[in-house]
């Protein structure tokens, strides 16, 4: 038999308590929020805490398989608690006549708890998971994002409990997302009175979370069945275009005159010209009648000169090291493909020059995907990270220290670079150039260069060669003209001034009349124009045509040409 009770909990002192002995017993006084004056019991321990009475009735029960639990009713009622023993028994008595599972019991105890446990539950299970590859624990900025996701869509759609999780409420949170103005309305103190509408990608990925969270949920036997499961297949919303950061890739003189510059900027900022300051003329003997010149590409070696002469020894030693090392950096970034987390964790140990083919070896702790890979190193490339190595190793350093010393504002650093280099950081159609698109670069040019795919995709390390075209792969910088003047004709005249008389065979070609006869459809194939001559065009064209004469004069009105190679669709006579 079960029973019911209210175990006793210690609190805190309140606020003001005094304790005093009665019989042997510590009572604490004190007066409420009320005005009311009230007493208990104190513990001995130190601090001392207030001993209490639960404020909900707990139930003490066998379970299905025999053992003693004690569980919340959640109920101040004695009769509603006794109401939920008298089930908790039930269900004990249907796990032992077999009419309902263990899991299904385990699962039918943690519906009415709250949501807000379960998350986070799923929380601490994903900062324990391992990570990717030899990663000993998942990404800290995952967790992060997935507790924020989790907490939103809870809020969002008024999840209180597992029982009610449903995926309508959030099909009716998304589209109740989508109606959003594209832009926020603020009052006249900032505050943000309706938020605009999250991105795709936003909505998609809490979307993502809450589909891995029920996941977990059917794992851990809290629930039967994931309630979110392919939610992003049904709810999710089409991405398209969405991409944050539309980005292009460097062309090859591009390439060259951001190195150029990069070596040489850190000196060259030293050595910048005067030039008047026309906007303050009435502050005739004030600084700001005058400031530094900005660089460019063409001045910024005549600046580095300048620069060479007024700097003391040891500051031009350090500013040459850290051109020098800024234009191997970005060298290095788009010769293979690295991203700048992975680049910063490089050692020099990593660094293999000693064999037939350099290459740098990515350890899988250090790459996204958590896989280790093996970067092959260009030749000029390998010659001056093989001379940096050498240096570094010469001044005492050690096979662990970093490969590169990455600025934290790498990408400040590349902005004034491309300044001085003339290369504008946003084009016509709004694309950007930043540290992220040199990993874009290397997979442009790797596609330019007519790199077949599976190479391609095996270089970026990407586990799809879609990822590769879609996000990596700057078409404007493909060839394409070029490569649509490779396909063979398709007209006899390859002048272009039109459909020619004849083929290539000497043949007559469909006429212009023919061809463009109202309610007549074409074959392909009578326009080949550069066939071979093994291929009878003339008794292709001629079997075309009394086709459709024959289906004009029977009545017919859609019909197959048959007998042709290739197969044609169906066409209108």
């Amino acid at each position: 038999m079960g029973n019911i009770f209210k175990p006793g909990v210690t609190r805190p002192l309140p606020p003001g308590a005094k304790i005093v002995d009665r019989n042997g017993k510590r009572i604490a006084t004190w007066t409420d929020s009320k005005g009311k004056k009230r007493q208990g019991e104190v513990t001995h321990s130190d601090p001392p805490r207030l001993r209490q009475e639960a404020s909900v009735y707990h139930a003490r029960f066998r379970d299905g398989g025999g053992a003693l639990r004690q569980v919340s009713t959640g109920c101040k009622s004695r009769d509603a608690a006794q109401a939920v023993l008298a089930g908790l028994q039930r269900r004990a008595e249907q796990v032992r006549a077999g009419t309902l599972t263990a899991a299904e019991s385990t699962v039918a105890d943690r519906v009415d708890t709250p949501v807000a446990e379960h998350i986070d539950a799923y929380i601490s299970h994903l900062s324990r998971k391992h990570g990717r590859g030899a990663r000993p624990s998942t990404s800290k900025g995952h967790v992060e994002n997935v507790r924020r996701d989790l907490t939103v869509a809870v809020a969002e759609c008024r999840f209180e409990r597992l029982r009610g999780l449903n995926r309508e409420a959030v099909a009716a949170w998304v589209s109740r997302l989508r109606s959003l103005p594209d832009s926020a309305t603020v009052d006249g103190e900032g505050n943000v009175l309706v938020p605009c509408r999250p991105a795709p990608r936003t909505i998609n990925a809490r979307l993502a979370s809450l589909t891995a969270w029920g996941n977990w949920l059917v794992d851990s036997r809290r629930v039967l069945s994931n309630p979110f499961a392919r939610l992003g297949k049904t709810a999710g919303v089409e991405a398209g275009d969405d991409i944050r950061r539309k980005r292009r890739a460097f062309t090859e003189g591009e390439l060259l005159r951001l190195i150029a510059v990069a070596r040489l900027r850190p000196v060259a900022e030293y050595g910048r010209s005067t030039v008047k300051n026309d906007t303050k003329p009435e502050q005739k003997k004030s600084r700001a009648t005058w400031k530094r010149e900005e660089l460019s590409f063409a001045t910024v070696q005549a600046a580095a000169e300048r620069g060479r002469t007024c700097l003391k020894p040891e500051v031009l030693s350090r500013l040459e090291h850290s051109g020098r090392e800024r234009a191997l950096l970005y060298a290095v970034l788009v010769t293979t493909g690295l991203r700048k987390g992975e680049l910063t964790a490089l050692t020099l140990d990593d660094v293999v020059l000693d064999e037939g083919s350099p290459a740098i070896m990515l350890p899988a702790v250090h790459a996204k995907s958590g896989k280790a890979a093996r970067l092959p190193l260009r030749a000029d490339v390998a010659g001056e990270v093989r001379a940096w190595v050498a240096e570094k190793f010469q001044a005492g350093e050690s096979g662990t220290a970093r490969l590169f010393n990455v600025p934290t504002k790498l990408a400040k650093i590349l902005y004034r670079d491309l300044q001085a280099a003339d290369i504008p950081r946003r084009d016509k159609r709004g694309r950007i150039v930043d540290v992220h698109a040199m990993r874009g670069t290397f997979g442009t040019h790797l596609a330019r260069a007519g790199v077949d795919p599976v190479t391609l995709k095996t270089l970026m390390r990407h586990g799809r060669i879609e990822t590769t075209m879609k996000f990596y792969v700057d078409d404007s910088l493909l060839e394409t003209d070029e490569a649509v003047a490779k396909l063979p004709a398709v007209f006899a005249n390859s002048s272009g001034t039109g459909l020619g008389p004849t083929t290539k065979s000497g043949t007559r070609a469909v006429a212009l009349d023919v061809a463009l006869a109202p309610g007549r459809s074409l074959s392909p194939v009578s326009l080949c124009g550069t066939c071979d001559d093994r291929i009878d065009c003339d008794a292709i064209v001629a079997k075309a045509l009394h086709v459709a004469d024959s289906a004009t004069k029977a009545g017919e009105t859609e019909g197959w040409l048959t007998g042709l190679e290739p197969a044609t669709p169906r066409i209108t006579i």
